[in-house]
């Protein structure tokens, strides 16, 4: 079930048992207080004649509710409907939290929906309770918390950070929406600390959560010279809207999942923090895609050796289809090597906390001089270098906020793109949750170590009922295919990980 197709009663219900699977998916607003919680918290439960739900700590805010100040709502991770829903509404929130409205305004996140700015604002206030200003001002908020509690950074930069014009609205955001002030807010640190000038802080994260898989994911796909990772650390450098950015995500000793960083412009921190929580799918919900997952004989051994599997995504929408391109019908390995060999020759070098690195090079780079340093077949490489020209010249954009049929078709126009490429884009670029690769070679032999049917058409054909899971019925396979399991086994067991809050 659902989010949005829970009852008033069934929300109630969740309240009533303080069930932490739901933060960060809905919040409660108490008429009699005038606060807003997150499922969990621990106050006694208020009357139901008291009670409103609202899908969006924005929408409370806007309907004149505050945070509550003892379980701290947006502490939570943020709502899996953002990266589940295709419609505008969910494209606009992946938008607004990559910080287009902060960089473009309105009229550009509009622009890039495809609508007015009057409609959008208005399909926005009827979906989720608050229009794209209200919206990208609950991110700040959450943004702003997240900095004053975990960072040592000054409150002129934390507003910065954060999105905010100017000290004074980040004054009064703050203590209208958390009835705290920043200096009461950053009272409540945790006793962390990090190197001047570096970011470190906690990412929440919804239980369970396959870290083993995912660094796993990430280590074997690492481009050299650019990313980096073992068992529990995945480190890299990326070009924001600001500058050159290097992050590293790990677990802490206590189990938790940490975000280290170093960047150019602090305006970038806010944006770096949605790209990385994409990246890793902290978002989602893995207890809802475990149980319909595990409804099915064939796969129920699968989600109990490896419950809350995560989906990886992309952390440049560019840089993946150049990624998908190149990975095409060569080995893991052989792409790493073809992608490390156009980094250190086009890239952009720079130095990060973990030495010499590399800027995985701009389209305009690789349109220019890629042909100069592809190998392979003269059809692909053209058809490498065709895609760069095309993102280059604007002729195609990508981004987190595309229609998912949409930005297939416009990828299948390009030459030398086919359904697996542009079905593996969208399912990083967009996370889309129902995205099924019945050609990958991985995925079929983990089909057949499954007892699922193996080949395309009867994988294609079995695969209908767990939709809209596909996309993580194919994790599941990759992660039983023989040549995953090694490294899976070869990675030791980390830590459990604790509360976040």
């Amino acid at each position: 079930m659902t989010i949005a197709a829970m009852t008033f009663d069934e929300r109630y219900r969740a309240i009533d048992a303080r069930d932490a699977r739901f933060d960060g998916q809905f919040v409660t607003a108490v008429h009699t207080t005038g606060i807003y919680c997150r499922p969990s918290c621990p106050a006694r439960t208020p009357k139901a004649a008291n009670v409103s739900f609202f899908a969006t700590s924005a929408a409370a805010h806007e309907a004149g509710f505050r945070a509550c100040k003892r379980c701290l709502p947006e502490a939570t991770p943020g709502s899996p409907q953002w990266n589940v829903r295709g419609d505008a509404a969910g494209r606009a929130m992946r938008l607004i939290a990559d910080g287009v409205v902060d960089r473009e305004g309105v009229s550009g996140l509009a622009a890039r929906l495809g609508y007015s700015d009057r409609h959008l604002t208005r399909l926005l206030t009827t979906e989720l309770g608050a229009g794209p200003l209200a919206l990208a001002r609950a991110h700040r908020a959450h943004t702003a918390r997240t900095l004053l509690v975990d960072t040592d950074l000054s409150m002129a930069d934390v507003a910065f950070a954060a999105g905010f014009g100017s000290i004074r609205q980040f004054n009064e955001t703050m203590t209208e929406v958390f009835s705290l002030s920043p200096s009461d807010l950053r009272a409540r640190r945790r006793g962390t600390t990090a190197a001047p000038g570096r970011i470190d802080l906690v990412l929440p994260v919804r239980e369970p959560f396959d870290a083993v898989g995912l660094f796993g994911w990430m280590r074997a796909h690492a481009i050299p010279g650019v990313e980096t990772g073992d068992a529990a650390t995945f480190a890299r450098t990326i070009r924001l809207s600001g500058g050159p950015v290097w992050f590293e995500v790990r677990e802490d000793a206590a189990g938790r999942l940490r975000l280290r960083a170093e960047l150019a412009s602090l305006r970038d921190l806010a944006p770096l923090i949605a790209r990385v929580r994409r990246l890793f799918d902290l978002d989602a919900d893995p207890t809802a895609i475990d149980a319909a997952l595990s409804r099915h004989p064939e796969l129920r051994p699968l989600v109990e050796r490896i419950p809350g599997v995560r989906l990886p995504a992309a952390m440049d929408a560019d840089e993946m289809l150049i990624r998908a391109m190149i990975g095409q019908q060569i080995s893991v390995a052989s792409a790493r090597t073809v992608m490390g060999r156009l980094a250190a020759a086009l890239g952009e070098p720079i130095d990060s906390p973990a030495g010499p690195s590399f800027l995985f090079p701009t389209p305009a780079v690789i349109a220019e001089r890629g042909g100069e340093v592809l190998r392979g077949p003269g059809a692909r490489i053209r058809a490498i270098v065709g895609a760069a020209t095309a993102l280059a010249d604007g002729s195609l954009r990508l981004s987190p906020g595309d229609d998912t049929l949409e930005q297939r078709e416009r990828l299948l126009a390009l030459p030398g793109i086919g359904p697996w490429t542009a079905d593996y884009v969208r399912m990083r670029v967009l996370g889309d949750p129902d995205v099924l690769l019945p050609g990958d070679v991985a995925a079929r032999a983990g089909a057949a170590a499954a007892g699922i049917p193996a080949d395309a058409t009867g994988l294609t054909a079995w695969s209908a009922r767990v939709a809209p899971w596909r996309s993580y019925l194919m994790a599941h396979l990759w992660y039983a295919a023989p040549v995953t399991q090694a490294w899976r086994a070869e990675t030791p067991d980390t830590p459990s990980r604790k509360d976040d809050r």
